[in-house]
């Protein structure tokens, strides 16, 4: 996992409690890097993308499904929809969700793994 900036490290905590390998965005990259290079980053490390903003979904969507330019066609992202103590304890929740679609999205090279953690909702986008 690749946590953006914005992530806060209670999000981090939940990863790490379930065993998962995480990467806080100000160990390797300085502050306010384009999303472009946050993404390419997340590819380059075969990481998951964990944001908060909007800005990702954005580039998600652009070079998602029947994309025009297929440069971060690849990007696996959980996008959490809500901030603070409820962004980790929606991800809490999540997890057997979030581990369930990434098992599946490994068994073919094709796919990617694309989740919004919402306030009342989880949506898995295949």
């Amino acid at each position: 996992m690749l946590l953006d900036a914005s992530v806060p490290d209670s999000v981090a905590t939940v990863f790490i409690n379930r065993g998962h390998n995480v990467i806080l965005h100000r160990d390797v990259l300085p502050e306010a890097t384009p999303d472009e290079v946050v993404c390419t980053t997340a590819l380059k490390n075969d990481a998951i993308l964990v944001a908060l903003d909007n800005d990702m979904k954005r580039i998600a969507k652009r070079y998602g499904a029947n994309p025009v330019n297929t440069r971060f066609a690849r990007l696996h992202l959980i996008r959490i929809g809500c901030n603070g103590i409820l962004g980790a304890q929606r991800t809490e929740q999540a997890m057997s969700l979030i581990e369930h679609e990434w098992a599946f999205t490994k068994e073919k090279v094709a796919r990617r793994m694309w989740i919004d953690v919402e306030p009342h909702s989880l949506r898995s986008h295949r």
